[in-house]
């Protein structure tokens, strides 16, 4: 059985494709729809999106730690001055797979969308249609992002403009960070909820009304 995190292949090109008729390309197609919208969208993207912020933030609170003790000025003793280096070693460490996630996730995304794309553009069936839109999931994509965002926003001029002077540059280039952590994943999640919007209008247009008797010639009789 094959893994549960494998994408489903891009369809087989024109030439090759063997359907036995339209209902069996539209199970495949939905099918191949579902697993790459929650691929996308759902919680176990989300969780890897969340993951990666929570670690790049504890890694970069670690280093944080010996900028701020740094960056105030006073001396340190040698064993403080040890520790706090061995600190920011390891923030460092914790780091290195936290961007990991963040530009795994990034690719990860692009390859799904890519693929989205070329099932979508095989036909047209409005249950399935209806679902690849996900307007709940995009929206909730689109709320955490604009929060995350703003989050960064604010930080990164709230933490320059309250900072003491006496406590020196340590804790404004940490309080920096951790704006610029928040603003490039958020983002992040605002590029992939309105990329995700922009791509189903495109591939999935919203269908035109139904030409009803207006559309048709009247009939005398």
């Amino acid at each position: 059985m094959a893994p549960r995190t494998l994408l489903p292949p891009p369809p087989p090109p024109a030439e090759l494709r063997s359907w036995p008729d339209r209902d069996a390309l539209l199970a495949d197609r939905a099918l191949a729809l579902d697993v790459l919208r929650r691929r996308l969208l759902g919680g176990g993207r989300f969780a890897l999106y969340a993951g990666s912020v929570l670690v790049l933030q504890l890694g970069w609170g670690m280093v944080g730690v010996t900028l701020a003790d740094l960056g105030n000025g006073a001396i340190l003793d040698p064993i403080t001055f040890f520790v706090g280096l061995i600190v920011a070693v390891l923030g460092l460490g914790v780091l290195v797979p936290g961007v990991w996630l963040a530009v795994r996730g990034v690719r990860h995304d692009r390859v799904v969308r890519e693929r989205l794309v070329r099932w979508a553009a095989l036909d047209r069936h409005g249950p399935t249609d209806a679902r690849l839109r996900a307007p709940v999931l995009s929206a909730c994509w689109m709320v955490l992002s604009t929060v995350l965002c703003g989050l960064g926003l604010w930080l990164g001029f709230a933490v320059p403009a309250g900072a003491d002077p006496a406590d020196g540059r340590g804790l404004v280039a940490y309080g920096m960070g951790v704006a610029l952590i928040f603003w490039i994943n958020g983002l992040i999640g605002l590029f992939k909820a309105v990329g995700h919007y922009r791509t189903v209008l495109r591939v999935v247009p919203p269908r035109p009304a139904a030409r009803s008797a207006s559309s048709e010639p009247p009939r005398h009789g």
